[in-house]
């Protein structure tokens, strides 16, 4: 490893053709009077060559140059000056003109193909001719036409896709009013209206949003593959407008970073000019980006178009899909060769015998084609009808309902899958998340004994509302006991820490019930579901409301509870800092508007918390417990800040916020400023609620030498804690964790530290990953092939494909991928055998993979029993074309015989043996 070479990159790969001066010949006018014909026509050959040799040179040009994306800087209310790519969405493999040249080639640029097209061609010439063209032409013929049928048909119902896509009127929003616009329409710089659960039709940036707040809710599973809704902001001086009009009116301008891959990052500003001249400057991030593909969730939006066509997130995390071929075709085409080369060096021996006399080369043609019918014409159509047949008793099976093949070239495919490359959310899990233990220390409470913590909260409000009654409180006899007492305050604390410390907002199906900007008091009662960008949050929110404390209204600067006596709690929400895959940890800074108390509250990971809480000998221990139970755990803390201390943090934190250089690494150390000595109050246990049969379902893929990865965007530590409950690691086997590099020193001692772990299964980033392909890719996947799981989280859709790509170019051995969101269709097409779950998620993995099944349990019987059966089937298949090399080298000896009888022994021995499989 210490003498491993830099992998070459893609940066240093050619990027163009780029003509050198010698390239060229300029050629000079003669200022001299008299020319001759024969020079005026040398100069104009010349010229035109020179003409012709530009053209040519900027087609080369144009067609090795990689595309290159600019930023750009909108003016609102504007049309651009320059030229943007269209919003046409266009899945289709071929046009009217492409199409026929196209499935020609992709038939004949197969050994086998060609070499009927071949043979039947020589039938033209009369003097090599030695049967009837129908018994060559119609086979070949058959072949093609129903190739074309099913390609022209797959074709079609692709453009129907795309019409119905490119079809979906919008509203845009103009300096005369309104108007619709049909989505292929759209154009960068457009001010597009998007209503709640229509789809995002290209990348924008949010302006203004029906909310007051400025605020909505998108469903991003079709991007990522999270079904959680996600948060997004308008840019808050277009939010605070009267109208929708006064865009129009605004000396703004929007800057855009170049189009990129990344969906979990943006990078912008909002520049405003006011009627006194002053420039002022707004950052914009992803939170108020809203990508293509999306869906927006709550309310309505109206937002400035940014990307379109090609330049969107989501079509450059998309590859275009590549016709398959099956492994038995690939070995059929290959013994064709061989087949072929035994022909001509038995057509030489005949001519041997014979002697080459007279036109020699015409014998050995017409010998050539005598034996041809070694190689049969018929097996092509019968291996088709084989793998139609295959297809259907894949569909018929009973113990899989659901199942459709929507492949029927590669069903023997199943039965040689090495590596199997899995999604997580809605394919191993359920995506439901329900809370299971809180440990305070010295109690512990579970599902069973909820009712003991509930009863503690209702005590506890219940004393603080005879304690406002009074004017001399009394202490009820429940909690005369001093370890009582401890008790439910320490539940008390933990459960209103649970119930303030999240970014959860309650959405509320009939607002117009409640009008617009209700109380709380008159959202109690009133239908509610909880909104968060992780399902852990939604888990631990609806726990506390179950308990008694309910969230009933949040905004962007205030936060309502109700207690169990039906009293309102208030807090002013002063500062959010949003969870972090760095930073492994949420905060938030509350102030009670009863108390005026300020308190700052903290949960994260437990590998990061230890550091910021107080000494304690429970934390350590008891978060092993609860991941060893296959629970999500939670560190949760607070630190109550005097008037004092919080206005310094405040005034460090704006400065850190409005530094140009080094903001994320200024922000992070004001943060950390209040991270130390907090108070250590509970540990929270969820647990994330698996498919059906998952857990025996990998223990048998495993049993059967399959490796299997996951590949998902979710965290680092959702990716590990579900890759133990769901066994696809196993509770002896041991997890290294790859940190996070950067560079290609930390890349080469990670992998130093990797290569000294034996039987381990790896869990890794997408970042990570990244590094290490770009400096260490073979040494990388030498090292990570020996393990028995491989966990990559924080993965996008391309690194998904580039991985499958990966292990089939650097093992060669057959992979199968499975997912069930939008985010998993590059991943599916990448592989070998490509199979989505019809779920939550919708339709799309099921609908471009080559099996669709209805839960992930099915896919050990459609790969151990089917695939196992259909590669079976392939080998015995193969094992009749050598028994129609000897039937027919017994034939071709009758000199006798017919070119009718040879052709009918073809496809009877074929077709028998067909049969039989």
């Amino acid at each position: 490893m210490d003498e491993v070479p830099l992998i070459a990159t893609s940066a240093g790969e050619y990027d163009g053709y780029e003509a050198e001066k010698g390239d060229f010949h300029f050629h000079r006018r003669n200022n001299h009077p008299v020319r001759s014909t024969r020079l005026r026509c040398c100069c104009f050959c010349v010229g035109w060559s020179d003409v012709l040799s530009r053209c040519c040179d900027w087609l080369v040009g144009a067609c090795s140059r990689k595309r290159e994306y600019s930023s750009r800087r909108l003016t609102v209310g504007s049309a651009p000056t320059l030229k943007y790519p269209s919003n046409v969405i266009c899945n289709q493999k071929y046009n009217i003109f492409t199409f026929i040249p196209l499935v020609l080639y992709e038939q004949f640029k197969f050994f086998l193909n060609l070499y009927f097209l071949v043979v039947a061609i020589s039938q033209f010439i009369p003097e090599v001719r030695i049967g009837y063209l129908y018994t060559y032409w119609g086979p070949l013929g058959f072949v093609l036409v129903v190739t074309m049928i099913r390609e022209a048909l797959d074709d079609f119902r692709r453009y129907r896709r795309d019409k119905e896509a490119n079809s979906q009127i919008y509203k845009k929003l103009t300096a005369v009013g309104i108007k619709n616009i049909l989505s292929s329409d759209i154009r960068v710089g457009d001010l597009l209206f998007v209503e709640k659960n229509q789809r995002v039709p290209a990348d924008m940036v949010l302006l203004r949003t029906a909310d007051r707040s400025g605020s909505i809710f998108i469903r991003t599973d079709q991007l990522d593959g999270e079904t959680d809704w996600k948060l997004r902001l308008a840019v808050p001086y277009t939010q605070a407008l009267a109208a929708d009009k006064e865009l129009f009116a605004l000396n703004a301008s929007l800057f855009a970073e170049k189009p990129q891959k990344d969906i979990h990052s943006f990078i912008g500003t909002f520049s405003k000019t006011n009627e006194e001249g002053l420039q002022s400057e707004d950052p914009l991030s992803l939170q108020n980006a809203l990508w293509a593909s999306t869906v927006v969730a709550s309310s309505s939006a109206l937002g400035i178009v940014i990307y379109t066509g090609r330049e969107m997130r989501s079509v450059m995390n998309t590859s275009q899909p590549k016709s398959k071929v099956g492994q038995l075709d690939l070995e059929i085409n290959t013994l064709t060769k061989v087949l072929f080369t035994s022909v001509v060096a038995l057509s030489i021996l005949m001519m041997s015998i014979k002697g080459f006399t007279g036109p020699w080369y015409r014998y050995l043609v017409r010998f050539i084609l005598l034996f041809s019918y070694i190689i049969p014409i018929s097996l092509r159509v019968n291996l088709d009808m084989g793998k139609a047949a295959y297809s259907w008793m894949i569909q018929q099976d009973d113990e899989i309902p659901g199942t459709v093949v929507r492949s029927t070239t590669i069903p023997e495919e199943l039965g040689r899958i090495v590596y199997l490359l899995t999604d997580k959310t809605g394919t191993l899990t359920q995506n439901e998340m329900v809370f299971k233990k809180i440990h305070l220390g010295t109690v512990s409470f579970a599902s069973d004994t909820m009712d003991e913590v509930m009863t503690h909260v209702r005590d506890t409000y219940a004393v603080q509302t005879s304690s406002s009654s009074s004017s001399t409180p009394t202490q009820p006899a429940a909690i005369t006991s001093r370890v009582k007492r401890t008790v439910v305050t320490r539940v008390h604390e933990a459960v209103k820490a649970i119930a303030l410390c999240h970014n959860v907002t309650p959405v509320y199906e009939d607002v117009n019930a409640v009008g617009s900007g209700p109380e709380a008091d008159q959202l109690v009662g009133a239908k509610c579901t909880y909104q968060a960008s992780s399902p852990d949050e939604v888990a631990l929110v609806t726990w506390t409301e179950n308990i008694g404390l309910a969230l009933v209204k949040r905004d962007q600067s205030s936060m309502q509870l109700t207690t169990p006596t039906g009293s309102c709690l208030s807090f002013s929400v002063l500062h959010i800092f949003p969870f972090t895959s760095e930073s492994k940890r949420m905060g938030i800074i509350v102030k009670d508007e009863t108390t005026d108390e300020i308190i700052f509250y903290l949960k994260g990971a437990d590998v990061v918390m230890t550091s910021v809480v107080q000494y304690n000998d429970w934390l350590e221990e008891e978060c092993g417990n609860m991941a060893r139970e296959g629970l999500r755990t939670l560190v949760i803390a607070k630190k109550v800040l005097s008037e004092d201390q919080y206005k310094l943090f405040s005034n460090v934190h704006h400065q850190a916020q409005v530094s140009v250089e080094n903001r994320a690494a200024r922000v992070q150390a004001a943060v950390e400023s209040l991270e130390r000595d907090m108070q250590l109050l509970c540990i929270t246990g969820v647990e994330d609620k698996l498919q059906a049969d998952v857990r025996p379902t990998l223990e048998v893929l495993r049993n059967a030498a399959i490796k299997v990865w996951m590949l998902t965007g979710d965290k680092m530590e959702t990716a590990t804690c579900i890759a133990k409950s769901s066994q696809l690691v196993s509770r002896s086997q041991a997890i290294h964790t790859f940190r996070p590099i950067s560079t290609r020193t930390d890349a080469h001692l990670e992998l130093n530290m990797f290569r000294r772990r034996n039987d381990c299964a790896l869990v890794i980033s997408g970042e990570s990953l990244e590094v290490c392909l770009k400096y260490y890719e073979h040494e990388f996947m030498e090292l990570v092939c020996q393990c028995p799981a491989v966990v990559c989280c924080r993965c996008t859709p391309t690194q998904k494909a580039d991985i499958v790509r990966l292990l089939r170019t650097h093992t060669g051995k057959p992979t199968c991928a499975i997912g069930d969101g939008g985010n998993d269709v590059s991943m599916i097409q990448a592989a070998n055998a490509g199979i989505g779950i019809v779920g939550k998620e919708g339709k799309q993995a099921s609908l471009a993979a080559d099996f669709s099944i209805t839960q992930f349990s099915f896919i050990a019987r459609l790969l151990l029993v089917h695939g196992r059966n259909r590669y079976n089937h392939a080998t015995l298949f193969l094992t009749a074309i050598r028994t129609t090399f000897v039937l027919h080298w017994n034939l071709s000896q009758q000199p006798r015989l017919f070119n009718w009888h040879l052709s009918l022994a073809t496809f009877l021995n074929t077709d028998i043996i067909s049969c039989h499989i």
